[in-house]
């Protein structure tokens, strides 16, 4: 992961308790694993089907530990032979993989090269690209909710930060501003309201990110503060 990257998921990750980013590792885990069962049983869940090679037998679980906590999983159980996630073997740089991709999301939506890299790191045994692809677009549509619902409560302090990271666009890598405001509400609790890019940090960006939160709810605000500095990668 390239140092501009980092700097996303650190942010990513101190401003909101990293619950959103932890939420989509698991989703994108268990979806893996789902079609990874799939193709070892030869049949869709409750199938019927003369093509059947093997049964699902329930699930045991294990705890996952990621760079944004711990993600509880539910490891299918077949009813003959075993199934182990390949992306959960050592050294294997899964978890890696499935949080650029998520951080990509976030940014740009995410691209066929990405795919191919996650394809690659999760290991996944008789998974097709294409089934990974769209994964990837269930990835893609999951985010671009969070970050278009309606804010709801009242969220008295505010936090924004920005940083710079480099991206792919018409072939070429160029550098996009990405701002991000964080709310705490009245019972302490912490969570990414908004988020979104631009060229620049000029101030038309700013105001039309602000009026974008107030359209999607945002109210109660008592006081705004942000970082002194920019995080460049």
């Amino acid at each position: 992961m390239t140092d501009d990257k980092i700097a996303l998921s650190t942010l990513l990750e101190k401003s909101s308790d990293a619950s959103f980013l932890r939420e989509m590792i698991g989703f994108a885990a268990e979806r893996l694993m789902a079609l990874e069962t799939e193709t070892l049983c030869n049949a869709a869940p409750g199938a019927r089907s003369a093509e059947r090679l093997n049964q699902r037998n329930g699930y045991r679980d294990r705890d996952w530990e990621t760079r944004a906590g711990t993600v509880e999983l539910r490891i299918p159980k077949l009813r003959r032979g075993s199934y182990f996630p390949a992306f959960l073997e050592p050294r294997r740089m899964a978890e890696k993989a499935l949080t650029a991709v998520i951080q990509e999301a976030y940014i740009q939506g995410i691209s066929t090269r990405s795919v191919d890299d996650l394809v690659k790191a999760m290991g996944c045994e008789g998974v097709s690209k294409s089934q990974v692809s769209r994964l990837c677009g269930e990835i893609d549509e999951r985010v671009n909710a969070f970050l278009t619902r309606p804010i709801e409560g009242d969220w008295p302090y505010v936090w924004l930060d920005a940083t710079y990271i480099k991206v792919r666009r018409d072939h070429r890598i160029v550098s996009t501003a990405v701002i991000i405001a964080v709310g705490v509400n009245t019972d302490g609790r912490r969570e990414v309201l908004g988020m979104t890019t631009g060229h620049s940090e000029a101030e038309p960006f700013w105001v039309e990110f602000l009026r974008s939160l107030a359209r999607r709810g945002l109210r109660g605000v008592k006081l705004v503060w942000s970082s002194p500095t920019l995080m460049r990668g």
